[in-house]
């Protein structure tokens, strides 16, 4: 049976190169794996007054995690840092104290950008965050994918061979730590 991996993508663009790659690693994951691919756009900002009656979409979004093997970060870098709408879906799906729907979760990073830097501060960003919240974070490789503005077709298909072959390895190594994980 397949470990069903639930594949957070941390933009709200239509175009996303975040979404294009959480799409690509899908379709490259081996059989071992299957990635739900998961944008953020429904989950309302988190508050804990609402915590007592939480909002229908954080349920769904707990649930969502709760019922997965393992959890894959796909996002850009904004500001040296993770995106806004990621970091709130982090504080969403850990609430509440002690409840965390990551926990025991083996975890992925993948940061992206158009430049040359690859997101690396987004990277450092959610390895900073998760301890405590989640499960074993894969530390090697790390994958930080820079240039990526050209690695798509206009379908959003992966056209760049050369970031194919990255995918391809990290997908491989994480369908290991799942399954050690999950063991």
């Amino acid at each position: 049976m397949a470990h069903h991996v639930v594949t957070l993508v941390g933009s709200l663009r239509k175009e996303s190169f975040s979404l294009k790659i959480a799409n690509a690693l899908a379709k490259l994951a081996p059989s071992s794996l299957k990635l739900e691919v998961v944008t953020l756009h429904g989950v309302s900002f988190f508050n804990q007054d609402l915590e007592a009656t939480p909002p229908a979409d954080w349920s769904a979004f707990r649930e969502k995690l709760q019922r997965s093997n393992g959890v894959l970060f796909v996002t850009p870098e904004y500001n040296r840092a993770i995106p806004g709408v990621l970091k709130n879906a982090i504080d969403v799906g850990s609430r509440p104290y002690g409840k965390s729907s990551f926990n025991g979760k083996p975890i992925g990073i993948i940061s992206n950008a158009p430049g040359q830097l690859g997101g690396v501060n987004a990277a450092k960003n959610l390895q900073n965050i998760l301890p405590g919240l989640a499960g074993p974070i894969m530390q090697q490789p790390e994958i930080y994918l820079n240039a990526v503005g050209d690695a798509f077709d206009d379908k959003g298909e992966l056209v760049k061979e050369s970031l194919r072959t990255v995918l391809q390895a990290y997908i491989d190594l994480f369908a290991v730590h799942a399954e050690k994980h999950n063991a």
